[in-house]
């Protein structure tokens, strides 16, 4: 049975006769049939009966049906009602557009709208560059998918990804305090949403792509970025690369490495896995070996290959290993799985060096189950919640775009994702690293205004910040 948890939790309505002794059964069977007991709260009390409202956290969805059965069992109660309460923070979508000043007044509405609009419009028509400073495009980004490659669902359509893509236009605004709105495009073909998004992005200030299937992610992102003068970023190659790098960076404190001298394994070479081992690189990495359902990936290889792997292969793997993963594993220093679930096994593990560090990131379910892993590694991530060391990109992209969007970057540089990596590593000091805190909880409110000032330095330093100022970082 999976473990309960507040993804899986309802509220189940329970009218019970009012006796002593009614509670406790309630509870019990709650307690015996695996569910997690959140809150329990009085709804109303009269002289023979009580109705209560049971909050409970199940393992999935068939269990939580289980438990439901395992009540209606008991004399003198009645179960008045079952409500998902994941489904019930969805209604009526997540996110909600206000204004920022009041319409209170015939003044008010003479300058928000007409006539006075017409002075800001024409001063834009002028110049268009003003609209950064003059409409919601200084602090407002587009999320666009096309729900290709939504994280654990797959192929699902624009529809169905739009939740997804609400959820982190709630991130970018609680962490970041940057407007994200979801744009779920209902297209597949590449060419199609690279024009949309050209045709859309006078309004915003950033594109963040989302859940857009490799290899045409690399396409859009390549042609978006060609055609825009506004930066624009694919979370699933980029912030997961970033947030790996700050985690790899302090593992390599942990375990007293350096990045140089060690053998990294990336299982998986799709946006994620080609990202990372490009910014790898970048920060010096010089033994580093991609593995996909082919094998490991050398220069020169003909099966199961593209654009990307092509360039890639140009880059790592200098010796032109080959073999599969159980092979290619042995001596290694670094595993960084962005692949399938429980590809790496005990035995695998066991083959690596001393002090190995292995991010297993594969959601729901690891490349490995670190509890097998553990015994046998020095430091140990995952991409899940529920243990040590979450690699979540979260800790990347709000202050990411904040920071882009301060000094309406042109376009975005592997030196400004290497220096937010830098920024995500130092939150946590000398003292405060260990094997089980090497990468800083999501939480953590110092995160977001540190990677936003690193992007901003490294924009200006490599030319291309078209404003220079900290102060709207400093007043988050």
């Amino acid at each position: 049975m999976d473990t309960p948890s507040s993804s899986y939790s309802f509220t189940v309505r329970i009218k019970s006769e009012n006796r002593p002794g009614m509670v406790g059964q309630i509870t019990s069977v709650i307690g015996e049939s695996g569910g997690d007991i959140g809150a329990i709260d009085i709804v109303s009390a009269k002289k023979n009966d009580v109705t209560r409202d049971y909050t409970v956290n199940a393992g999935n969805v068939a269990h939580s049906h289980e438990i439901v059965e395992e009540l209606k069992v008991i004399d003198g109660l009645e179960v008045l009602s079952v409500s998902d309460r994941t489904f019930l923070i969805h209604l009526g979508g997540k996110i909600t557009i206000e204004s920022k000043r009041a319409l209170n007044t015939r003044d008010d509405l003479s300058m928000a709208y007409t006539p006075g609009v017409a002075r800001v419009c024409l001063e834009i028509a002028e110049d268009k560059a003003k609209a950064y400073n003059l409409t919601i495009k200084k602090n407002t980004i587009a999320i666009v998918t096309d729900g290709s490659a939504v994280l654990g669902l797959g192929d699902i359509g624009p529809e169905a990804s739009l939740p997804v893509m609400e959820g982190k236009s709630m991130l970018f605004k609680k962490f970041g305090g940057v407007n994200a709105f979801p744009i779920c495009l209902d297209t597949k073909d590449s060419e199609e949403i690279i024009d949309t998004v050209v045709r859309i992005a006078p309004v915003f200030g950033g594109i963040n792509l989302e859940d857009i299937s490799a290899p045409r992610c690399f396409h859009i992102e390549r042609e978006l970025a060609r055609r825009l003068d506004i930066p624009v970023f694919h979370d699933d190659q980029h912030g997961t690369a970033v947030v790996v790098m700050a985690g790899i960076i302090n593992s390599l404190k942990v375990v007293d490495k350096k990045i140089e001298d060690v053998k990294i394994v990336i299982s998986g070479l799709g946006a994620a896995g080609v990202a990372c081992a490009r910014l790898l690189a970048h920060a010096g990495a010089k033994n580093i070996i991609g593995v996909d359902s082919a094998g490991a990936l050398y220069k020169g290889r003909t099966e199961n290959m593209n654009k990307e792997k092509v360039s890639l292969a140009e880059i790592i793997n200098p010796d032109k290993v080959s073999g599969q993963l159980e092979t290619v594993i042995e001596g290694a220093d670094i595993f960084i799985g962005v692949s399938a679930p429980n590809i790496l096994d005990e035995e695998g593990v066991k083959k690596m060096a001393s002090d190995a560090i292995v991010f297993a990131l594969s959601n729901p379910d690891p490349e490995i189950d670190p509890a097998i892993a553990e015994p046998h590694v020095r430091v140990m991530a995952t991409g899940r919640s529920d243990y040590q060391n979450q690699v979540n990109n979260v800790l990347c992209f709000p202050g990411f775009f904040k920071g882009l969007l301060v000094v309406n970057a042109s376009e975005i540089n592997r030196d400004m994702k290497l220096a937010a990596a830098r920024a995500i590593a130092e939150v946590i000091t000398d003292d405060e690293l260990s094997e089980e805190y090497i990468i800083p909880s999501v939480f953590d409110a110092r995160v977001p205004p540190l990677v936003a000032t690193a992007v901003v330095d490294a924009a200006v330093e490599t030319g291309v910040a078209r404003r220079v100022t900290k102060r709207e970082i400093e007043e988050e």
